[in-house]
């Protein structure tokens, strides 16, 4: 996922900050991913009023609200699933 110049602006920014105030000066940045891109506006969208209070908070929340287009493959794992008991699933060494 690329920021774009969008983790300068939010080093940069003062805290703490609303995601409202966030959003009206920087809300149409785009954030690309592996299967398309979004704005700011979009992502911190989906998380309703926040107010955040330092550089992490922000970034942590555009990670968290990005949509499902950029965790590539849904619902693929390389992991067998657990099972409870002792019959689980013999492991594999490769």
């Amino acid at each position: 996922m690329r920021f774009n110049g969008t983790q300068a602006i939010i080093d940069a920014t003062e805290y703490p900050l609303s995601s409202e105030e966030f959003v009206s000066e920087h809300g149409d940045h785009v954030i690309e991913h592996a299967n398309g891109s979004e704005t700011v506006a979009e992502v911190l969208g989906r998380m309703g009023p926040e107010t955040y209070t330092c550089a992490d908070d922000i970034t942590t929340a555009l990670y968290t609200a990005v949509s499902h287009g950029a965790i590539g493959r849904r619902f693929y794992s390389d992991r067998d699933a657990y099972t409870l008991g002792e019959n689980g699933p013999t492991p594999q060494s490769f």
